[in-house]
């Protein structure tokens, strides 16, 4: 049976594309991990949600099991409504939709809006599993670089007014993570983001915010794009992972009805009832703002450990940006390909991810490595960062 004489053309393209998650390194069991991008170990509640999944049974019994599953559902989408309000994105019920975790929301998003023939702008780097969803749709992926104020709307609005003075396809939407960048953590201006909501009207293209990190400033928290919205032009992409737990898999879509409607019309009943219904459990004995306020301290102070720890170990051709809350530091070490450091460095006990994974044009990355400071303690941030002084150090000679 020739096998692949099955997939039609579509299935076919997507296929030759990397498999998803080929950018997790493989390492020792007793590295630091400087690459995996989760919550602290300590700041994940599991006591906590383990009471949740007790008072859940105790109070519905088999409900929550089922296919329809508890009524917290409909107080998990409230408490969603209510938090997008608190940061000032007021949205009716029929213009949210609760996914399996945020890559669910940009998988279903690239499912109702690409085809083979869509353009999707993406900022350069980028999210890289966001990167292997729009490749399964399109081969018409724009880049657009970001600095350290974000994505460049300068060179944005000159690339769409080149497009249309060609007659050439205009993008159905633009990908961006505004705030607390994922992998620079760079945050983007207000001006800019204004500039992008100007920019999407005069061009008539939609706006995609992932706002993952959105709520992990170490001082304040940015606008959000969608609050900044009069168009109804901006589909917001919000998640518990980086602030709850990762494995739950809860996350949002805010946008308007038609749209909500679209998604739900492929999403179908595609969830997980049980993890939302303990996630509304969790949350209705939750102090929110008091949890946000010891995540946002705790990654801060982890965050100025690693910077000290750069700043201290790294030779004078490294440089990085500095964040302003989220998970990351990206790093450049001119004249080092970081995907051979890599090997290295896993030897001498510490991980990290190269560059190249969060470029459309790999090669780009080749001088770039993105590290996280959120899972790791302040004391294996500090003795990693100083393993990978060493290993640039001796690769350099």
């Amino acid at each position: 049976m020739n096998t692949e004489s099955f997939f039609p053309k579509n299935i076919k393209a997507a296929l030759q594309n990397n498999p998803p998650g080929e950018w997790i390194p493989s390492v020792p069991a007793n590295a630091i991990r400087l690459h995996s991008g989760y919550p602290a170990p300590h700041l994940v509640p599991s006591k906590d949600l383990k009471e949740a999944v007790a008072q859940l049974l105790e109070e519905e019994n088999d409900l929550p099991l089922h296919y329809i599953g508890s009524p917290r559902i409909d107080k998990l989408k409230e408490w969603v409504r209510l938090r997008q309000e608190v940061r000032g994105m007021v949205a009716k019920d029929d213009e949210l939709l609760i996914t399996a975790g945020a890559c669910q929301a940009i998988d279903l998003i690239a499912r109702i809006f690409l085809d083979k023939d869509a353009v999707v702008i993406v900022e350069s780097p980028t999210y890289m599993e966001a990167l292997e969803i729009f490749q399964n749709y399109t081969e018409q992926i724009i880049t657009v670089p970001v600095d350290k104020d974000g994505l460049q709307t300068g060179q944005l609005a000159e690339l769409l007014a080149e497009k249309k003075q060609k007659g050439l396809t205009m993008p159905s939407f633009l990908y961006t993570i505004p705030t607390f960048h994922n992998p620079t953590g760079t945050t983007m201006t207000e001006e800019r983001r204004g500039q992008v909501l100007k920019l999407a009207e005069e061009y008539d293209f939609l706006v995609l915010e992932d706002d993952a990190y959105g709520e992990l400033g170490f001082k304040e928290n940015p606008k959000t794009l969608k609050s900044m919205d009069t168009k109804d032009r901006v589909l917001y992409v919000g998640s518990l992972s980086k602030v709850v737990a990762p494995g739950m898999r809860i996350g949002w879509v805010h946008a308007t009805e038609r749209f909500i409607q679209a998604l739900f019309w492929f999403k179908k009943d595609l969830e997980h009832p049980f993890a939302q219904a303990t996630m509304a459990t969790l949350l209705e004995n939750t102090d929110f703002t008091s949890r946000l306020q010891t995540l946002s301290e705790s990654y801060q102070r982890k965050c100025q450990v690693m910077l000290a720890a750069l700043e201290k170990s790294l030779p004078e051709n490294a440089s990085w940006f500095v964040p302003k809350g989220g998970y990351f530091v990206w790093v450049k070490i001119t004249g080092v390909d970081t995907e051979k450091l890599l090997s290295k460095a896993t030897e001498g006990g510490v991980s990290f991810l190269p560059g190249k994974y969060f470029f459309l044009d790999q090669a780009e990355g080749a001088e770039y490595l993105r590290l996280s400071f959120s899972y790791e303690s302040e004391e294996n941030i500090e003795e990693g960062i100083q393993v990978l002084g060493d290993v640039v150090q001796s690769f350099l000679r």
